[in-house]
């Protein structure tokens, strides 16, 4: 059986042609050749399987046979917004990996205590790409340049969509609950959380988010890296809901 190829084309349904970074990898890299079969994502949920017409050195063309709406394998819109890492690497392998296991948002927050205030979200997206094709999803998560705390606690709140909307950070005297209890208790249609940077959030930041009715939680006992800290998110909104 041959193995399947997958291509990540936006609009693959009106276009006739893989792009250019596609088409080079299809052409020289697999060596595909016209009447091969190739899958297509849209990134917008749904699979194309498609024969190449035409296969040239930066070229590769093809025709749509079956296009085959999907289903996410989780129920909520998950947005996580975090602090970037002081090592870029680091927020690149929290998106690529979180792209596999299955997220919908991602936004990175320039906090009072970030160790980055810049970032290449191009880097970020071509990982997140890869891990799209990798674990053949038919969704490609939004990815968000780095956005000022008070700015996104200010349009992302239970005043702005309907959702729960958390906050994760360690400080004792603040009550919180751990984030799969909550989640698990009920569904919800988004869900929303804030991973700060290594040095936790100011406590500025938490109070402001808590009084636009953001709920605290803990991840549990352990201290993790903001990116570890933000992958457990993702998988506890996975399997909650």
């Amino acid at each position: 059986m041959k193995e399947e190829r997958f291509f990540y084309v936006p609009q693959a349904a009106t276009l006739t042609e893989l792009p250019e970074e596609e088409a080079k990898h299809a052409v020289r890299v697999l060596r595909l050749q016209a009447g091969d079969e190739i899958y297509l994502t849209d990134g917008a949920g749904v699979f194309h399987r498609a024969e190449i017409t035409l296969a040239s050195n930066k070229r590769c063309a093809y025709r749509i046979t079956e296009s085959v709406n999907q289903q996410k394998g989780w129920d909520s819109h998950i947005h996580i917004a975090m602090a970037p890492t002081k090592m870029m690497e680091r927020t690149e392998w929290f998106a690529e990996k979180a792209t596999e296991i299955g997220f919908d948002e991602l936004t990175v927050l320039n906090c009072q205590l970030s160790e980055r205030r810049q970032l290449r979200l191009d880097r970020i997206e071509a990982k997140v790409v890869g891990a799209v094709k990798q674990s053949r999803k038919a969704w490609m998560p939004l990815l968000h340049d780095m956005t000022a705390f008070k700015t996104f606690v200010a349009s992302h709140n239970p005043n702005c969509a309907e959702g729960v909307y958390l906050i994760a950070h360690c400080y004792d005297d603040l009550p919180k609950n751990h984030l799969f209890d909550i989640l698990s208790a009920d569904r919800f249609p988004r869900i929303t959380i804030l991973i700060g940077p290594e040095g936790d959030f100011h406590r500025d930041e938490v109070s402001l988010a808590l009084s636009l009715g953001y709920r605290s939680v803990s991840l549990g006992t352990s201290r993790l890296r903001t990116e570890t800290a933000a992958l457990s998110a993702v998988m506890m909104a996975n399997l909650s809901q």
